[in-house]
């Protein structure tokens, strides 16, 4: 009697035995019926972020054998350019050579400290303590709490900064105290200085800041010495340092699933569309997975991008912030036109390797590294030789104004 099923030569079940009877281990049909999935499931929902400014959801580990000192930090997105570097990681394929590198630039205008928290740890989590506030808040800050300002009255705070002078601040030294008594995690609230920026808004961006290193009671006193004072980037992170970005992704509305997921397009004469998913499921059970790849939402989600390298640190009115040792042409780093949809660069800004989240003029988190580096790339020292500031709305022909007009000559309209 014939076998109920037919010989299926199948490659996966051949064992040594097979091999040695002639069979070859190489004698593999091409994938037909198994792939992997498209789309990382660990990012749904897909849906749109209600932390629309970013959110730091964990803090680099605490060292109390540093000095205490911040983590993190808020700029907002202004545009990308173009660096040409030499590469210096011995064993690399380009070792010695140059090469280039796209760049973000961020601006990071100084941040004011108003306030310390302190929290204590319980078996839920952590739990708030108590908050104590600076005695002078500035109104772009004030504005943040009010839904209308210009209706308002006007009087946040006001009874609270009478606590200062009564009784020679006595109720503000006693709730430092219980922080430094019972509070084991130590954050600053700071705020950003949007009056600074050409954005048009009024609100200042508000943020929690995480006081690593030093016991309870250095960290409230470091952060006690910040009030009402302005933070700079370079206080903070460092060149060639890597560094987190928290920002929200770049809105892009309601999309299918060849775009939203990856999914292959179906064949050419395919009935109805080709950018689809061919079957949804199964007859049973009567429902749509989950994890099968279906049309909605994309972008504008909120993602932590890990190791940035920073590249440069720029400060305000330095005309010649991106002069380097092989070009001494004197130019700051707003290029020829300004960034596209942001304008010129006038405060404090960085320079992060690659692409970061968001469209400009979007705020963006920048943490410190929540780990250890190691490995060379992430520990090599980076030597610029040229930063590109051509203009970023076309074909961009000269770094500089003055490099323009001594290739065009004497305008026309300038010779009367």
């Amino acid at each position: 009697m014939a076998d109920a099923y037919p010989k299926i030569h199948d490659s996966r079940l051949m064992t040594e035995s097979n091999t040695e009877s002639g069979v070859s281990k190489t004698d593999l049909s091409h994938r037909k019926f198994e792939a992997p999935r498209c789309g990382n499931l660990g990012f749904l929902p897909k849906k749109r972020t209600k932390r629309h400014f970013g959110r730091v959801r964990s803090f680099p580990k605490d060292d109390e054998s540093d000095k205490p000192h911040l983590t993190a930090f808020r700029g907002y997105k202004a545009g990308m350019t173009h660096v040409s570097r030499g590469v210096d990681r011995s064993g690399a394929p380009m070792h010695k050579r140059e090469v280039v590198d796209a760049v973000s630039i961020i601006e990071t205008p100084p941040m004011v400290v108003v306030g310390v928290v302190g929290y204590v740890e319980t078996p839920l989590g952590l739990q708030t303590l108590t908050t104590v506030f600076a005695e002078h808040l500035s109104e772009e800050f004030k504005r943040r709490l009010y839904k209308n300002w210009y209706r308002s009255k006007k009087k946040a705070f006001t009874k609270y900064a009478k606590k200062y002078t009564e009784e020679g601040g006595k109720d503000i030294e006693a709730q430092l105290e219980r922080i430094k008594k019972s509070c084991s995690v130590v954050r600053v609230i700071a705020h950003t200085q949007v009056k600074k920026l050409n954005l048009r808004i009024k609100k200042a961006h508000i943020m929690e800041i995480q006081v690593n290193g030093g016991d309870t009671a250095a960290k409230v006193d470091f952060a006690k010495s910040l009030f009402e004072k302005e933070v700079t980037i370079d206080s903070i992170f460092a060149k060639d340092e890597n560094i987190d970005v928290i920002g929200v992704t770049k809105g892009r509305g309601y999309e299918g699933v060849t775009t939203r997921w990856g999914v292959t397009r179906l064949p050419r004469k395919t009935h109805r569309g080709l950018r689809k998913v061919a079957c949804i499921g199964s007859w049973h059970p009567a429902r749509v997975s989950t994890t099968v790849a279906r049309a909605g939402q994309n972008g504008y989600f909120h993602r932590t991008e890990l190791n940035k390298k920073v590249y440069r640190l720029g400060k305000k009115d330095d005309k010649a912030s991106c002069q380097t040792e092989a070009d001494l042409t004197e130019k700051s780093i707003t290029p020829m036109g300004g960034f596209v949809h942001y304008g010129e660069v006038k405060e404090d800004w960085i320079m992060l390797k690659g692409a970061v989240v968001g469209v400009k003029k979007r705020p963006l988190i920048l943490r410190k590294s929540m780990m250890k580096q190691f490995t060379r790339k992430h520990l090599e020292e980076i030597d610029i030789k040229f930063i590109d500031t051509s203009s970023k709305l076309g074909h961009g022909r000269f770094q500089t104004a003055d490099e323009k007009l001594k290739f065009l000559g004497p305008l026309a309209s300038k010779q009367n």
